[in-house]
């Protein structure tokens, strides 16, 4: 018996015992803005990274050792609801605390990022309410909630990025020669570029595991809110994937806000972001059956609200935003021979040619299921990307080499611009390939994981150049099986 009580005490201890220790590192926390002791900012460190082990621990321990596995599983849920609702918007004023008075001069990178961080508190706490309703109406109606799913990733994932944001908000320098200031003191000076990753691919799987619940609850909400009309479920439906479609132009938006600042890394990772948003919103309309029509009959409309949308999100992030961040980094480049090149005629033309490529999308009268005729925008679109990185790292490394990338850049996206519209070319649908092999996906992560190499740009361009030769093997694909966006389940026609 007393084998059961302890194992049972030490998971109340992980599973209850993470708000006191949040709460006392927030306690450090406003003692060091006031006092800025370095010692104080140590413990409440030390708080912190005792919370997030339990936060790693904890759900296992639950499911194990508590008589009620159900109670102890509601119970994880809500102390994560506590702790993220305390940490999150803490190290947001941490943030801003250190640009504006631990520094002495803060940069302009400094103060995007400390906007970043209050955009990924707010974007965090959202989604936890939103969840948190999703599940709560989800029980009501006697369905049994999903506990092993795509979104406790993001579970994972916030404890860890929590604790580093503390971290590095509420660092304080000079402090006592240990070895556990030393460590910590590493996590305070972390460079902005790896935040901003971090940051970058956090704010991303928060909207993936917003439009997860989606996916999953949405219907039962719908049932009983739209009373069987069937026009306003769609309506309602609608707002998601019109909601992801808007977050892919927000992402371009911010690529070039970035570029403005000099960070074409940071930039191309939003790209990557907008990317991911257009695939999901296409993934999540087929999936609520928004691209099926209506049985009922009625008049049909010209324009259609939902594909307007989607074609202005593309315009902007993969049209408009790579031609813009290409003129902003050769035109800013002082050197003779780039100067000379027509930068802007040609980021026109791409822009042009990105457009003309979308209206033969939309126009085309006899579409080929799971492939593109032409590369997608989405593709040409990092593929000139992946020019620029590699140019803007030489220019930073003030390379001998940097004329011959602004060139090949140049020459890049001209390439990219043409094979857009070379029709006769199919390209695979890359996003509905990965949703057939997982393992291509979680390759593919190698490349993201080279954003903190100086390679990043080369990664990128070999990516991009695979795909853009991989006609020769894909064509072979049938299209029924390239439709499919897993392996059993086949797409449903649109």
């Amino acid at each position: 018996m007393t084998k059961e009580i302890i194992p049972q005490r030490i998971t109340a201890l992980f599973v209850y015992g993470r708000p006191p220790l949040v709460f006392a590192g927030m306690i450090c926390a406003l003692a060091v803005i006031w006092t800025q002791s370095p010692i104080l900012y140590t413990i409440g460190v030390v708080f912190l990274f005792i919370s997030m082990s339990f936060d790693l621990v904890d759900g296992w321990f639950a499911a194990r050792f508590e008589l009620n596995a159900k109670m102890a599983q509601l119970a994880d849920r809500l102390m994560d609801k506590v702790v993220y609702s305390i940490i999150f918007p803490l190290v947001a004023v941490g943030v801003m605390w250190r640009v504006h008075f631990a520094s002495p001069s803060p940069s302009k990178g400094e103060i995007l990022h400390a906007i970043l961080v209050l955009l990924l508190a707010v974007t965090v706490l959202v989604r936890d309410n939103f969840a948190h309703f999703m599940r709560g109406f989800a029980i009501r109606k006697d369905q049994e909630p999903e506990y092993k799913e795509f979104t406790r990733l993001r579970t994972i994932v916030a404890a860890p990025v929590g604790a580093l944001l503390y971290a590095y908000a509420f660092y304080v320098p000079e402090g006592p020669p240990s070895k556990i200031y030393f460590w910590i003191s590493w996590l305070g000076n972390l460079p902005l570029r790896g935040l901003f990753f971090i940051e970058i691919i956090f704010l991303i799987i928060n909207f993936s595991s917003i439009a997860g619940y989606v996916r999953k609850y949405g219907t039962l909400c719908l049932d009983e809110l739209c009373l069987g009309n069937e026009q306003m479920r769609r309506r309602i439906l609608a707002f998601f994937p019109n909601a992801l479609t808007v977050m892919n132009a927000m992402m371009g938006l911010l690529a070039v806000f970035f570029a403005y600042q000099g960070r074409i890394r940071e930039a191309s990772l939003f790209l990557i972001g907008a990317a991911l948003f257009d695939k999901l919103d296409g993934a999540v309309a087929r999936k609520l059956g928004l691209t099926e029509p209506l049985d009922e009959e009625g008049p049909k409309k010209v324009i259609n609200f939902g594909s307007l949308l989607d074609d202005i999100s593309d315009t902007v992030s993969f049209c408009i935003a790579p031609a813009w961040i290409f003129y902003i980094t050769l035109s800013n480049y002082p050197d003779p021979v780039i100067q000379q090149l027509p930068l802007g005629w040609i980021a026109w033309l791409y822009v042009l040619m990105g457009i003309a490529r979308l209206i033969y999308f939309t126009l085309d009268k006899s579409p080929i299921a799971g492939f593109f005729k032409g590369m997608p925008t989405t593709a040409a679109a990092l593929l000139a990307m992946s020019g620029l990185v590699i140019f803007s790292q030489a220019v930073k490394d003030a390379s001998d080499w940097t004329r011959f990338w602004g060139v090949f850049s140049f020459g890049l996206i001209i390439f990219a611009a043409v094979m857009m519209n070379l029709y006769p070319l199919r390209y695979l649908h890359l996003g509905r390939f990965v949703g057939r092999h997982p393992w291509f996906g979680r390759s593919s992560l190698i490349v993201l994981f080279s954003v903190f190499t100086p390679y990043f740009g080369e990664a990128c361009l070999i990516y991009m150049f695979l795909y853009t030769i991989s006609p020769i093997i894909t064509w072979r694909i049938h299209p029924e099986v390239a439709a499919r966006e897993s392996r059993t389940k086949p797409a449903r026609a649109h």
